[in-house]
């Protein structure tokens, strides 16, 4: 784990050998995990040639005898998000990649920021407030509360916010639906969404990995350019 004295947010990173630039992957963790958590897929995309940024939630809590586990916002019950808590988990998260993207070799033109269940609803909150810094948006197994949609600012440029939903039928702990009320609050908003169920739980199998990494691939990495 890394960590610079201007950043506030521990982080891990996988950078390739080269100068670059490279097409970079942010990927925020879920509820009760680490940095560590999805660095692990580094090598998967694009084979290792793509600057995969993990940032740490700034919430620290007691996950078990002698675990810890981070966050970026408290739970309030259900699926109640405190709004100045969020909020302030947001902004830190902002300040962070306002930080750190520029110390490092990648292509702003092919970002893309990928969130993991509560990591997910950070990955909304950034891209959708600000959908011409990403080149892809990708939620797996999370949610898009419906007041955070609502006060989406109308922005021309969500028209080309490629966004890739992941979910999984059998998830216990965000329901299947809450995917499926993500998807429909996007296609409102005029985002272009794919949108894929898989018969899993709170996860990502093989089979929803392969859809992430080809989906990556085609439209952040290698993108088909139209003449």
């Amino acid at each position: 784990m890394s960590y610079a004295a201007r950043m506030e947010l521990l982080y891990t990173a996988h950078v390739p050998a080269g100068d670059g630039p490279f097409p970079a992957i942010i990927a925020l963790h879920g509820w009760g995990a680490s940095a560590h958590d999805l660095i692990g897929l580094a090598p998967i995309f694009d084979g290792g040639r793509s600057v995969v940024l993990c940032p740490q939630g700034p919430l620290a809590f007691q996950a078990g005898p002698g675990q810890v586990g981070y966050g970026w916002f408290p739970f309030t019950g259900g699926d109640g998000v405190d709004p100045a808590e969020f909020e302030k988990g947001v902004a830190s998260l902002q300040r962070f990649l306002d930080e750190a993207l520029p110390t490092l070799p990648v292509d702003p033109r092919k970002t893309a920021i990928l969130g993991f269940s509560q990591g997910g609803v950070m990955a909304y909150a950034l891209a959708l407030r600000d959908p011409v810094r990403y080149a892809g948006l990708v939620a797996l197994s999370s949610w898009l509360p419906s007041d955070k949609a609502a006060s989406v600012a109308p922005n021309p440029e969500l028209a080309n916010l490629k966004t890739l939903v992941i979910h999984g039928t059998r998830d216990p702990m965000i329901s299947i639906d809450h995917g499926r009320e993500s998807r429909d609050e996007l296609i409102k908003l005029g985002v272009p969404t794919t949108y894929r169920e898989y018969e899993m739980g709170h996860e990502i199998n093989p089979e929803a990995l392969r859809q992430l990494v080809g989906w990556l691939d085609e439209t952040v990495v290698h993108p088909v350019l139209v003449a």
